[in-house]
């Protein structure tokens, strides 16, 4: 074995960018939906795997410099992979997915649905929590890479837009004399 493996502290290192892969990919695997809708059992499980893997990623060492080199270490893989994603679409993809589109002018995507694995209850409740009252007064609803639902609807546009420009416009000029 190469000396510089024997170094407890490189093995913390390398021990934790492993396991900071494996838990991306597996996350990837399980599922984008469950990130935003975060349950107790969710968090629990959370917490449980953040325990598991904590003896995986510093060995024996349990002691503050060990903590401190993993914690490092997941630090600098995590803003080296955000790095990475930032510059590369194709890695973004990998790991991060796409948005999926769920409705469109109304009607239901029922094959995303599907791919995505939620419900139509659950779309439902996505659409109300964005104050719209029926699936059918959607233009686009998108199941967004970090596992939110984004919902955008004729009637926000028509509440949004128009008045606040018109506003907008005469207390500038106001301002300005």
């Amino acid at each position: 074995m190469p000396a510089i493996l024997q170094n407890e502290y490189v093995l913390i290192v390398l021990r934790c960018i492993a396991v900071y892969f494996f838990v991306i990919i597996a996350i990837r695997v399980f599922g984008k939906k469950e990130l935003a809708q975060l349950t107790v059992v969710d968090l629990v499980f959370i917490l449980l795997i953040s325990n598991s893997v904590q003896n995986a990623m510093i060995g024996e060492n349990n002691k503050l410099q060990g903590g401190l080199v993993a914690a490092t270490a997941l630090f600098c893989i995590n803003y080296i992979l955000k790095w990475v994603l930032y510059r590369n679409k194709n890695v973004s993809e990998l790991l991060q997915g796409k948005a999926v589109l769920l409705i469109y002018k109304g009607q239901l995507q029922h094959y995303n649905l599907k791919e995505a694995e939620i419900t139509i209850d659950e779309i439902q409740a996505a659409v109300r929590e964005h104050g719209v009252e029926d699936v059918q007064h959607v233009d686009l609803a998108m199941l967004e890479v970090d596992g939110n639902i984004s919902v955008i609807s004729d009637d926000f546009k028509k509440k949004s837009i128009q008045p606040m420009s018109h506003k907008r416009k005469h207390r500038l000029k106001g301002k300005i004399k």
